[in-house]
């Protein structure tokens, strides 16, 4: 008889999905790998995603990002808030995921998971304020007004810290999201879990499918891929090595992509936020116009 009262017990372990369109496939190869806690516990399997995974995330994102551009900037500052408040509620499972991927103590995990729940409602703050900013009227000689207005980039591939599970993460998507990009994100490989779960919260909130789409495995697999893809615009190459920065740059080269420079070692993320990723995510558009048309 089964006795309810029992302790020992069979934990049930789980096995993360991919986020694509804002679905959960499995990996079209079928390859899983296991993720662990700095002491090499099991925590969980995970997805490796392969080429045909970025193929797809970026075809969801092309498809996606139309809309996303379009709508309002106001409208997409609401959407981003709302992914905040989401991670607000699954505050204790980031904290506790953060704290067992990066081996850090409940408080440490705490104010990083809040630090990263701030820095999402920031950039959620600058995306209707932006244009403002960023733009400008220009000085001309002649009967014209000529404004210059930021636009986004399009589809930008996103190389995600293997260090900062989390408030990296933010620091590198949530830029992307704001300017009305849409995203493919590669997490961190060893410490997956805060990414996985984030994309259960951009799945529950009204951020629309395709816009982030968030791939687990290595970036030394993927990061080729999306250097190469025709169909991406801009590279984030924080998630990759030193050594293989200047491969992927001349990769991202051959197709004109917008490449963010970064540090070799990943920088403070802790530290106050600024414009540049905004910038690096938008180009500058000039139009002219006759006075009194």
């Amino acid at each position: 008889m089964f006795d309810s009262t029992q302790s020992d017990r069979i934990s049930v372990a789980k096995t993360y999905k991919l986020y694509i369109g804002g679905k959960f496939p499995r990996s079209e190869s079928g390859r899983v790998y296991p993720v662990t806690d700095g002491k090499g516990k099991f925590l969980a399997n995970a997805a490796h995603a392969s080429r045909k995974d970025v193929r797809d995330a970026v075809v969801a994102a092309r498809k996606a990002f139309p809309g996303w551009a379009a709508a309002t900037a106001y409208n997409r500052g609401q959407v981003l808030y709302r992914v905040a408040e989401v991670m607000e509620g699954r505050r204790g499972q980031f904290t506790a995921e953060v704290a067992a991927s990066e081996g850090l103590a409940e408080k440490k995990a705490e104010a990083v998971v809040d630090a990263a729940i701030d820095r999402w409602v920031w950039y959620a703050g600058w995306t209707d304020k932006i244009a403002s900013v960023l733009g400008s009227a220009n000085p001309v000689a002649g009967p014209y007004f000529s404004f210059t207005v930021p636009e986004p980039t399009g589809v930008v591939g996103v190389l995600a810290p293997q260090q900062s599970s989390l408030l990296g993460l933010v620091e590198v998507l949530a830029p992307v999201l704001a300017t009305g990009s849409a995203a493919v994100v590669v997490s961190s490989a060893e410490r997956p879990l805060p990414a996985i779960t984030l994309s259960e919260v951009l799945a529950t909130s009204d951020v629309p499918g395709g816009v982030a789409n968030i791939l687990t495995g290595h970036a030394a697999e993927l990061g080729p891929w999306l250097a190469s893809h025709g169909d991406v615009n801009a590279l984030d190459l924080t998630g990759a090595t030193p050594a293989d920065r200047p491969g992927l740059a001349r990769e991202a080269a051959n197709t004109v992509k917008r490449v963010l420079t970064v540090p070799e070692t990943e920088p403070d993320w802790t530290a106050a936020p600024g414009l540049t990723r905004l910038r690096r995510y938008l180009e500058a558009k000039t139009v002219w116009h006759p006075l009194g048309v």
